[in-house]
């Protein structure tokens, strides 16, 4: 079992200072104050000592020296000291110690380490990807879609019960446009050969067309109107374009590793808006206003959330609503997640808004997690399908120019094709996936493949680096079996050096990182803890010699290895990564 090093810290900070002021010590989060100095030779952990300036009556100064006083028979045997160092309180862990509680449970949990039942008996739904069918599957999308499967393994492995929800664009106008240009120009065995390409240029094509004949926006809402009444020639076509686009869709999210557990999307919700409009009306939720209903929200200093259009007809929040119902009452959701661009933020906040003046106590349950723009570096990423950039024809880029770099460094790597998929790929979700999602994400293919840079690459190359030391080990004991350390056996006073206890303080860290990413909805957590473990293991690798070690040094190193390499393949998992053990 893991030991939790600051909470025991915490906990005896709590009891010195119940001691002065039991109300003050119990509503704190003590451990919430623990801080890392700056600097190792400060010790591991502080604690400033001045928010208890008020309690004690004290200088901070004054009020470490006592602290230290109360803390000197605490039951903490993984300290070697505790200093007091002007306002704090610093503590220093005997290394041995704490190697020894910071990797067995490593050793004990390999590749679930880090997870957690917190999440038990907890449902979580959670929307994201939702790509409008009969339209490319394009990099405006690659923001909703890795950061809400990065979330979704992420909230998994800390026990919850995750429902992935593909909100697909199904209905609408654009259907009416799309059938009445196929009706026109359409060449079916044309769409059978070219797919989702041949629907995207029939639509460019209406609207080209409709621009000198007005009469066919005419025709577009009458196929609508027909698709609306259930009309089957109207409804087989649209269905029929709906199989063509997830032929598309499908093959990316194989690619990707994703898979949905709820496909319904905008269609879906059809016959269940007039229920909704219905009880707006009930609860005097609803306003006219230039023929149109909705429901003010000036009170909220917000716009007004349309329900209904002038004609009748329903639109998006109306949809959203009927959704947000619908889910309540099939998954019974302890959260409910909404993975959409940040110009989509007011939209949310008026529906969701609209949801809790209806009296629903749930509305608070449910989170819009916002993110930013992808932008393109110079316009370096072309694409043959116009101001469109596929998702396919990205990924198929990012491995052709991975494979490309294979070819130059390491050319006789075994599976390289399937090498190149796996770092390519990684390349452009890691890129993603590195900074806060609020920002926009500069995409330079030199810069997401540099093997050496704060990259995919590089923490997939540091994984393989691992596996390597490992695979060597093997070789050299003539094992058959993967390598692994006799834990019982390792002298972990060997790992007390400075390269090791840095690396061995980041690997301790994991599960923090994991339950901070998913109390923030920030995959970019992992990311980033990721480069820091890889960079800690690189010096490490760099300064202690691990094969030609003596055997004591040798077997502590390698199973410090062991452990980097099953802490990076955790992290890269979380984050829908591939970890290849060559490269």
């Amino acid at each position: 079992m893991r030991v939790d090093f600051k909470a025991a810290i915490a906990a005896e900070i709590s009891k010195a200072v119940s001691a002065k002021n039991p109300d003050a010590a119990a509503q704190e989060n003590w451990a919430g104050f623990l801080e890392t100095p700056p600097n190792p030779e400060m010790g591991d952990i502080a604690f400033p000592c001045f928010r208890l300036a008020k309690i004690f009556k004290k200088s901070p100064a004054q009020i470490a020296q006592e602290l230290l006083g109360s803390l000197e028979n605490a039951p903490l045997p993984f300290l070697s000291k505790a200093v007091p160092a002007g306002g704090y309180l610093n503590f220093y862990l005997d290394r041995s110690a704490y190697v020894e509680q910071a990797l067995k449970p490593i050793a004990e949990q390999k590749e679930k380490y880090g997870s957690s039942r917190a999440g038990a008996e907890k449902i979580i739904t959670i929307d994201y990807s939702s790509p409008n069918i009969a339209k490319h599957f394009h990099v405006g999308h690659l923001g909703t879609t890795m950061i809400g499967h990065a979330l979704v393994n992420i909230l998994r492995f800390l026990g919850y019960t995750v429902i992935g929800i593909n909100y697909l664009g199904d209905w609408g106008t654009q259907f009416g446009k799309l059938i009445t240009a196929y009706q026109k120009w359409g060449d079916k065995n044309e769409i059978e050969r070219t797919g989702i390409d041949a629907l995207v240029e029939l639509y460019i094509r209406f609207h080209q067309e409709a621009e000198k004949d007005k009469s066919l926006e005419e025709e577009a809402r009458a196929w609508l109107v027909r698709m609306q009444n259930g009309e089957e020639e109207a409804l087989a076509l649209w269905r029929r374009f709906g199989e063509i686009s997830m032929t598309e869709y499908q093959r990316v999210y194989q690619r990707l590793g994703i898979t949905f557990e709820s496909y319904r999307g905008e269609s879906y919700y059809n016959d269940k808006l007039d229920s909704v409009v219905q009880e707006l009306k009930e609860k005097n939720l609803l306003t006219e206003s230039q023929g149109a209903m909705i429901v003010d929200l000036s009170e909220h200093q917000m716009p007004p959330c349309l329900i209904l259009r002038s004609d009748g007809g329903s639109l998006y929040p109306t949809r959203d609503i009927a959704a947000a119902l619908d889910r309540k009452n099939t998954y019974r959701f302890t959260k409910s997640l909404y993975v959409t661009g940040m110009d989509q933020c007011l939209h949310f906040a008026q529906w969701m808004k609209v949801i809790e003046l209806m009296g629903y106590d749930w509305a608070k349950d449910m989170v819009h997690i916002p993110y930013g723009m992808v932008v393109f570096e110079g316009g370096k990423v072309s694409t043959r399908n116009g101001h469109v950039i596929k998702m396919e024809d990205l990924l198929n880029e990012a491995a052709a120019k991975t494979l490309d770099i294979i070819e130059k460094k390491n050319p006789g790597l075994e599976r390289k094709e399937s090498v190149a998929e796996q770092v390519g790929l990684g390349a452009v979700i890691f890129n993603q996936l590195f900074n806060s999602r609020m920002k926009d994400v500069l995409f330079s293919w030199e810069r997401i493949l540099n093997f050496e840079g704060e990259t995919g690459p590089y923490v997939q190359y540091t994984h393989a680096r691992a596996c390597s030391v490992l695979e060597k080990a093997r070789q050299a004991s003539l094992a058959e079996a993967d390598w692994e350390p006799i834990w019982d056996q390792i002298v972990w006073s060997v790992l007390t050096d400075e390269h090791s206890y840095e690396t061995i303080k980041i690997l301790e860290r994991f599960p923090d990182a994991i339950a901070e990413a998913a109390d923030k909805y920030e995959p970019f957590l992992i990311s980033r803890y990721l480069i820091a473990l890889s960079q800690a293991f690189n010096k490490l690798y760099h300064y202690n010699p691990i094969l030609t070690a003596s055997p004591e040094e040798k077997a502590g190193r390698l199973a410090l290895v062991f452990c980097v390499k099953t802490v990076l393949a955790a992290g890269l998992a979380l984050l829908g990564i591939a970890a290849p053990e060559k490269m």
